[in-house]
């Protein structure tokens, strides 16, 4: 099958770019950055957005401008891209790791709960796959506690919970635009907030301790430089524009291939609460009761892309094992999901009605061959 390649890119980026290249400032001081920072913010509903180089140091950024240092906890789901952990170290933090919901992937409220202690000082829910976590429960819990919530919302480009759009429900979210992405640059992030003086905070840290308003060569925090620039800039607003319809596009397909596979016994999706039923479908997740190795396998082998899950848990990467940076909780769902789990990417769902038939038969092909 001739799938959608992924990154898509059109006559809008490159209008885009010439208008950036004709100008004589490139970076991120170009009117194009500030101009993504307002449309993205408004598109997740929140009042300011604060873009950067990628997805991993907004993450820090955001840890950073709520100061969070050393001493401190942080919650975070043991199953994630590394970054979801990293950035509480690089903060000189401790990430305290809890088990995830064996059916929707996401951070369990209860074991977040389970885990807050004296020196917890923030939650960090990921919206994995596309549907949110769910948020009743965590804004609750964080609530309860006096504790925020820094939303990492990298795969949650649209996505919603009860109709509120990812990014606005913590006191500060990160977005990513690497390269596989539901819209791209090939490499940046983004902050939200609702909160001026803490997305100003974030700006300190970003912009190597500058003031708004202040000289440039007046510099008050220990910050870096992690702008973005302003031909990415450029790239994100066309694919800004094109997102609704992509994300129109995945929920139809997905929800056909669902539709199809019904009936397949050692299949299981998913599960998205009808409170997170839009969201981005940024992967197709599942388990598979036979040999995940054999579905994966087959799959492949039939032309489709397909990620038998993470090789381990965040917590059983090299740089936590020893376990003397971390604290672990007990995570029998994500160590299970590990053995079990699959992912088909979602440039995977963005093709026609003959192409998503022949996925969905692959998929019940490969179930029943493993």
């Amino acid at each position: 099958m001739g799938l959608p390649k992924w990154p898509v890119s059109g006559a809008r980026e490159r209008e885009l770019l010439d208008e950036v290249l004709a100008s004589d400032q490139w970076g991120g001081f170009h009117p194009m950055v500030a101009r993504f920072e307002r449309e993205f913010a408004a598109f997740q509903n929140c009042r300011y957005g604060l873009s950067a180089m990628n997805g991993t140091v907004t993450l820090e950024m955001a840890l950073e401008a709520m100061g969070i240092g050393e001493g401190d906890e942080v919650i975070v789901p043991a199953i994630s891209f590394i970054s979801t952990a990293t950035s509480v170290s690089r903060v000189r933090a401790t990430p305290v790791f809890v088990d995830i919901e064996s059916d929707t992937f996401n951070i369990d409220p209860e074991r977040v709960r389970q885990a807050i202690g004296p020196k917890t000082r923030a939650i960090v829910p990921v919206h994995f796959g596309g549907p949110m976590a769910d948020m009743d429960a965590l804004t609750s819990i964080a609530l309860e506690h006096g504790l925020p919530l820094i939303e990492d919302a990298a795969h949650a480009h649209g996505s919603e919970w009860n109709g509120k759009r990812a990014g606005g429900f913590g006191a500060i979210s990160s977005f990513s635009f690497q390269n596989g992405k539901v819209m791209t640059a090939g490499e940046g992030g983004i902050v939200l907030s609702n909160d001026e003086a803490l997305i100003n905070r974030a700006r300190e840290i970003q912009n190597t301790g500058r003031r708004l308003g202040e000289g440039f060569f007046f510099h008050y925090t220990l910050g870096s430089n992690f702008r973005i620039t302003a031909l990415q800039c450029a790239v994100l607003i066309a694919q800004l524009e094109r997102l609704p319809e992509q994300n129109c596009t995945r929920r139809r397909n997905v929800a056909a291939i669902r539709e199809e596979l019904a009936d397949v016994e050692g299949l299981h999706f998913q599960c998205v609460p009808p409170a997170a039923d839009i969201h981005t479908n940024y992967l197709l997740l599942g388990r598979v009761d036979g040999d995940r190795g054999a579905f994966h396998r087959h799959l492949t082998a039939a032309g489709f892309p397909c990620t038998p899950f993470y090789p381990h848990t965040l917590y059983e990467n090299p740089l936590y094992a020893e376990r003397k940076n971390c604290h672990v909780m007990p995570c029998p769902n994500a160590e299970a999901r590990i053995t079990d789990a699959f992912w088909i990417p979602h440039r995977a769902l963005l093709g026609d009605a003959q192409e998503t038939q022949a996925l969905a038969s692959a998929i019940r092909t490969a179930v029943l061959q493993s």
